[in-house]
């Protein structure tokens, strides 16, 4: 079932996910009692409520059986005291909360999915975009007020496109989440949308190559996707891995010479993990030995200069 709310109208900001994950690291139900949490974080009731649903959607904790929420074993490596980087510094670790955001699989943040993986227009726009929500809404017989996909519509483009402050800003009140660092949405014009004269701002993807997701973190999140989407495949398809649901292609945005070149490469850049083939009839990726890999803590082994 899709999500459409729970953020409260926050985007994630800068200091959430790892507040969350120090409340939550010392002690387990920090999030029960809302009055708590409230002191614990500084934050008001809502924000309380916006932190504990990013946490979740950026896979940092998840539901704990006997209550409470569970940090999750990515959460630990990326944001412990001595983990990769406790303080979202590093760029990679942007482009991977974006690629956890897009790739929920039980509840899927609905504007992502339908955004990343279904947007066939090359322009984004407000008018056009609600439109579309409405219209997916009512094909799963979900009751929303316009209000509500309007607001879901707005955290999803104030997540990439900031609101304040200057790009790197990063403080405490900053209302930018730092995905807006990634550049990932950009703003390319405005056009006027009644007779009023009313004018709307038009957006776009960045479909072009993006060094910064390097060829650790591109099959780190190959890999997820195999493991979340296709788990019975021993082989992927050129198609699967640029154009599939959830597929590395889509929620990055990367355009078809950059993925043949990451895939010709591949099988060096994952120590033989993986394998492509390539000829006039075969375009496929094979899984050759991913047991035992730890594909996470290779996106920061070598200390490149993406912080």
């Amino acid at each position: 079932m899709y999500k459409f709310s729970g953020h409260e109208s926050f985007p994630c900001r800068y200091t959430w996910l790892p507040k969350a994950f120090l409340a939550l690291d010392s002690d387990s139900k920090a999030f029960a009692d809302e009055e708590k949490a409230m002191v614990t974080l500084g934050v008001g009731k809502n924000m309380v409520r916006a932190i504990r649903f990013w946490a979740q959607a950026a896979d940092i904790a998840e539901p704990a059986k006997g209550g409470g929420y569970t940090l999750t074993d990515f959460g630990k490596a990326l944001l412990s005291h001595d983990g990769f980087d406790p303080y979202l510094e590093d760029i990679r670790t942007l482009w991977l909360i974006h690629w956890k955001f897009s790739t929920q699989i039980e509840e899927p943040l609905f504007a992502w999915d339908f955004l990343l993986n279904h947007w066939q227009h090359p322009e984004i726009s407000r008018t056009e975009v609600l439109s579309a929500f409405q219209k997916e809404a009512d094909r799963y017989e979900r009751k929303l007020s316009p209000v509500t996909i309007e607001q879901h519509f707005d955290i999803f483009l104030h997540t990439y496109v900031p609101t304040r402050g200057r790009k790197g800003e990063i403080q405490e009140d900053n209302l930018d989440c730092p995905l807006v660092e990634l550049e990932l949405i950009q703003k390319t014009g405005e056009r006027r949308i009644d007779k009023t004269g009313k004018r709307e701002s038009i957006y776009a993807f960045r479909r072009e190559e993006k060094s910064e997701i390097t060829s650790e973190l591109f099959i780190y999140c190959l890999d997820d996707y195999w493991n979340k989407r296709l788990p019975n495949e021993k082989t992927l398809s050129f198609r699967d891995v640029s154009v599939g649901h959830g597929s590395p292609g889509q929620i990055f945005k990367l355009p078809e010479r950059d993925l043949r070149e990451r895939l010709e490469t591949i099988e060096k850049d994952s120590k033989g993990a993986f394998s492509y083939q390539e000829s006039a009839s075969l375009q496929q990726v094979t899984r050759l030995n991913t047991s035992g890999r730890h594909f996470l803590s290779e996106i920061y082994t070598l200390e490149a200069a993406y912080a």
